[in-house]
């Protein structure tokens, strides 16, 4: 049924692990692989991959693909076409490396073991996201992105070296590592290509390693705020996003002492109970309290819409504080209270948009729109407005993250019970979608106000023409200029393209 040896433990078809591990995260995706590979090092990884290649397959099945912590918003890993997933979850170790003078982060190690080992062990802070199931392997090479990135910037600008399990023209595996300062070129490119070029691309990644990390934080204070949708309207609704895109727009700059304040603003569906306000701030800043307090006033105008505590979670946060009042928490605790939230089963379809500008008035009014009109069901949906900038646009080396300057970021997001029916969310969140960026071919097209869609949050309709008539690719939507460069690492590093899903980088020949 199965067997450990160098290639890792082989989980085949009947074995009861095996139907959890060929699903994803999100429900909608499952595969009927040959089999699953568990691995728990870098050269179990590398006999893993090399003996998948060396076996025939089904030129309609043969795809190898790699699971971290599962959380593929599309198909790109469980599928029909897939014949092999190799999962890294047991390589989640986490430590200082005397030898590369770095902190390693191996490739299954998820945001919650992050969080929590970096602190614990090294008192560290890797800026990352919030949702503590996602795994390090394909949120890292995302960019990625959280509530300390305004304060310290992205995750890959602290990317100093990585380790890849990569496949040469002849099929054979070889592990890598690529480092920020290599003095190879090919090599500085692939490191470069692992800092924003998307997950599934080049080779599959075994371990991370940083410099210069921040401290982490003893405490931050939250606030979780929102406004009852029973005494909403269109006015206040307005006023609300443009008073949260205007302030983010407005402190950006090194020393303003709003400019590591984060916040979300979540724009419900009406058949919820508010529309949500989350901000978090570094407890340890100047004023940090006065701040956060400011922050609320600045975004609270709607008179006869009062703001209350959050009543309920949205998406990927859970409620931590439930308090419009400002509440100090001790970080160490913090991910243990995430790490409660769970996804129930729910499948899910996301889509983005980086904006460069507070949300423009017709963006607003569609979604307004689409928001506020009552289904015959409950509509569990959200458009997560996230605040960006800051540090975020002043990176301290060249990477693949291509928008540098935007101010805002969004996720539209739709759930439905996986044992239902998810064709109605799903025509909802794509009618949504073109009616917010209907000024640009249903997508957000680069140019004054939007800047293309976020990588992490892949979303295959942007290559169907029926939802895109922009004539910009996904390609473009998710890189813009860098990808030509892409497609060189590509090519020199998967020329077989073994790597591959709907929206992989395609090499040159």
């Amino acid at each position: 049924m199965f067997a450990s040896e160098s290639a890792g433990i082989k989980v085949e078809p009947g074995h009861p692990l095996y139907r959890g591990l060929s699903r994803g995260f999100n429900p909608r995706w499952a595969a009927e692989p040959d089999y699953i590979r568990i691995v728990s090092s870098a050269e179990e990884t590398r006999g893993a991959l090399q003996a998948a290649l060396r076996e025939r397959a089904d030129p309609g099945r043969d795809r190898i693909t790699v699971r971290s912590g599962g959380h593929a918003y599309e198909d790109f890993v469980c599928a029909p076409d897939v014949r092999v997933i190799i999962d890294v979850a047991p390589m989640n170790r986490i430590h200082h490396d005397p030898a590369m003078d770095a902190v390693c982060i191996e490739s299954g190690a998820t945001n919650g073991d992050i969080d929590r080992d970096l602190v614990k062990g090294l008192g560290l802070l890797l800026p990352g996201g919030s949702c503590p199931t996602v795994g390090a392997g394909g949120h890292i090479t995302g960019g990625g992105f959280g509530l300390f990135s305004r304060q310290h910037g992205l995750t890959v600008d602290y990317l100093y070296a990585v380790e890849v399990a990569v496949v040469d023209a002849r099929r054979n595996v070889e592990l890598v590592t690529a480092r920020r300062d290599d003095g190879d070129d090919g090599l500085r490119e692939l490191w470069w290509a692992h800092t924003g070029g998307g997950g599934g691309n080049f080779g599959i990644v075994t371990k991370y390693w940083f410099r210069d990390l921040p401290p982490a934080p003893r405490h931050i204070l939250r606030a979780e705020a929102g406004w009852p949708w029973a005494h909403m309207d269109e006015s206040a609704f307005r006023e609300i996003v443009h008073n949260f895109g205007t302030f983010f727009r407005d402190h950006q700059e090194p020393g303003d002492p709003l400019a590591g304040m984060f916040g979300i603003l979540l724009l419900t569906h009406s058949s919820s109970k508010q529309v949500g306000l989350i901000t978090q701030i570094d407890a340890g800043l100047p004023d940090a309290e006065d701040a956060l307090r400011e922050f609320t006033g600045r975004i609270d105008t709607p008179s006869h819409v009062d703001l209350t505590d959050l009543e309920e979670p949205h998406g990927d946060h859970p409620l931590l504080v439930g308090s419009r009042e400002p509440q100090s928490v001790p970080w160490t605790v913090v991910p243990r209270i995430a790490g409660l939230w769970t996804n129930n089963d729910k499948a899910g379809k996301y889509k983005s948009a980086y904006l460069r500008e507070p949300m423009p008035d017709d963006q607003v009014g569609a979604a307004w729109r689409r928001l506020s009109a009552r289904p015959d069901v409950p509509r569990e949906a959200v458009v997560q407005v996230d605040s960006y900038g800051s540090a975020i646009n002043r990176p301290p080396y060249d990477t693949a993250v291509a928008q540098r300057d935007s101010v805002l970021k969004l996720q539209h997001q739709v759930y439905w019970p996986e044992c239902g029916s998810g064709e109605p969310h799903l025509a909802w969140i794509r009618a949504l979608y073109s009616e917010m960026y209907a000024g640009t071919g249903g997508v957000p097209v680069p140019g004054t106000a939007t800047d293309g869609c976020y990588v992490n949050y892949p979303d295959v309709d942007l290559g169907d023409p029926e939802w895109n008539t922009s004539g910009t690719s996904w390609a473009e939507l998710y890189y813009k200029e860098h990808y030509p460069r892409l497609q060189q690492v590509k090519t020199q590093w998967d020329p077989g393209d073994v790597f591959r899903h709907a929206q992989s980088i395609r090499p040159l020949v």
